[in-house]
């Protein structure tokens, strides 16, 4: 069914679940130059990184927090860095 959005009044009126099955994301229906501005990301790249929750200084953080955006990528590449002269002991 494909009634009109507006009524005569020129308000919008209430939304039909059949109007509801019509809808299709913005990412397929909008052009791919506005996918930056809503935010729509493709598909994660390999491998993927994995989310824990640790506790450091507040130095620590700040110092690569003001090194700006992208600061957490540079603190796993610091930590990478270290790895490399400390090997990790298996306990």
């Amino acid at each position: 069914m494909n009634k009109h959005l507006i009524d005569k009044h020129g308000e919008v009126r209430e939304l039909s679940a059949d109007d509801m099955k019509q809808f299709r994301p913005a990412a397929e229906v909008l052009p791919k130059a506005s996918h930056k501005a809503l935010r729509v990301r493709g598909k994660q790249k390999e491998p993927t990184k994995t989310q824990i929750s640790i506790r450091l200084s507040p130095e620590v953080v700040e110092s690569f927090k003001a090194s700006g955006k992208g600061w957490q990528g540079r603190m796993d590449d610091a930590l990478k860095e270290w790895l490399k002269d400390h090997p990790v002991i298996q306990a």
